[in-house]
């Protein structure tokens, strides 16, 4: 861990596990190396990313005031997979939040990812990550994802100095997104769902969170397509899935499905997975079989639409940007012979 740590000090990148998804880390208060995520990755400059700080740390180092919401929800939710936009301290450079006056903190609990934050810069370090993933693409959830997406990088003399195993991630999907920058203005806003339910928030808070505005600040992984493999996805409802399958055949296309519900036949499809019926399993899974079925050669991916209500809203805004231009997409295949 010790090794991991100094090469963040020297200023490369290293991957780590946490309790969400894999990360590719770098010193948050080193600008290069915070350029660094963004040259690995293929991000925007001005997607901001968040710094990850161990349970130790001074969080008043990083930001210009805490909040007492944020004091309650850190109390309820650290470490865990729960994000707070606050505004950011002057001395921390702005590379971290892509050019904004915000920043991104969290702790997490995975064990490998604590000892590493324990570990660098004595504790005191934060470690800006966003999900080790070329950007855009599925998250990984284990070590060899990472070591997948980034195989030029990893190679002697790559990016990324080190990938740190600490087995597949608990949670599954991204953190739960929260913005307390504009209390007086707008109160809590929830900019991404996650395993943290805008229900647990609201319970801590003593009010439910408000949807996301324009004028909200800039988060990881909020843009309308993400999250999305190589081939094609295409969300569909249970009562659409079977005829879509059938129709799609006859056109002589390769197809993989994703769906809880059992199919009436699946033998004639090119790969088939059988997800779980509840949200927390099922976000645990997700990223995994979304990979998986990328390898199958298909043309597309069908995926069951999920249930719609509070209990799945982080897998269903996963799946939704995955799925972005479904319609589209369908339309083209079934148009072509």
């Amino acid at each position: 861990m010790s090794l991991a740590a100094r090469a963040l000090e020297a200023g490369h990148l290293v991957a780590f596990p946490t309790e969400t998804v894999y990360g590719l880390g770098a010193d948050a208060e080193n600008p290069a190396a915070v350029a660094g995520i963004y040259a690995a990755k293929g991000r925007p400059a001005n997607h901001p990313v968040i710094v990850h700080l161990a349970p130790e740390a001074d969080l008043s180092y990083w930001v210009k005031d805490i909040p007492a919401q944020a004091q309650a929800l850190i109390k309820a939710f650290w470490p865990g997979p729960l994000t707070l936009i606050l505004a950011r301290a002057e001395h921390i450079p702005d590379a971290v939040s892509g050019g904004q006056d915000t920043i991104g903190v969290r702790c997490p609990s995975h064990p490998v990812a604590q000892a590493l934050l324990r570990s660098f810069k004595g504790g005191k370090g934060g470690i800006a990550a966003p999900s080790a993933n070329k950007f855009g693409h599925v998250s990984p959830t284990t070590a060899q994802h990472v070591i997948n997406e980034f195989e030029q990088e990893t190679q002697i003399g790559g990016l990324i100095a080190s990938v740190l195993d600490g087995g597949q991630s608990e949670v599954g999907i991204e953190s739960t997104i929260l913005d307390l920058s504009r209390l007086d203005s707008h109160g809590p806003v929830l900019l991404r769902p996650g395993h943290i339910s805008v229900s647990q928030l609201a319970a801590v808070l003593g009010v439910m969170p408000l949807a996301a505005d324009v004028a909200a600040p800039r988060a990881s992984g909020t843009l309308d397509a993400h999250y999305a493999p190589n081939t094609p996805v295409v969300l569909l409802a249970s009562a659409e899935l079977d005829s879509c399958i059938q129709n799609l055949l006859m056109t002589g296309k390769r197809i993989a499905v994703m769906a809880y519900a059992e199919l009436a036949s699946v033998s004639s499809l090119t790969a088939y997975l059988h997800m779980p019926k509840d949200p927390v399993h099922y976000a645990h899974d997700l990223y995994a079989a979304l990979r998986e079925l990328d390898l199958a050669a298909a043309d597309v991916i069908l995926v069951q639409a999920l249930p719609d209500d509070k209990a799945w809203q982080g897998v269903n805004d996963r799946l939704q940007r995955a799925a972005f231009d479904s319609r589209d997409v369908l339309a083209q295949l079934l148009a072509k012979p």
